[in-house]
């Protein structure tokens, strides 16, 4: 033969106990554009470096040579005329 035990009385509802909630962050990242801008200046400059150029330059002239008084000269002067003569 078993005992039976008589069921235990019902139990009066309690308050719920509330724990202070745990907290998880779960970071999520996303990229935000933001424009940086580096100026950049060019400029030209310009450097004089002499470099020589050489120019030359020439005059024309006549010259007229004296006549020769003397008879020798008018003798090879004629000479030589009735040669190209021949």
């Amino acid at each position: 033969m078993s005992l039976a035990r008589p069921c235990p009385p019902v139990c009066p509802p309690v308050s719920p106990i509330v724990c202070e909630p745990i907290v998880i962050v779960r970071d999520h990242y996303v990229p935000q554009i933001v424009p940086v801008i580096h100026p950049i200046q060019v400029i030209d400059k310009v450097h004089c470096v002499p470099v020589e150029q050489h120019i030359y330059t020439y005059t024309e002239g006549e010259a007229v040579a004296a006549a020769a008084v003397s008879g020798k000269a008018s003798r090879k002067s004629l000479k030589s005329k009735s040669r190209s003569k021949r």
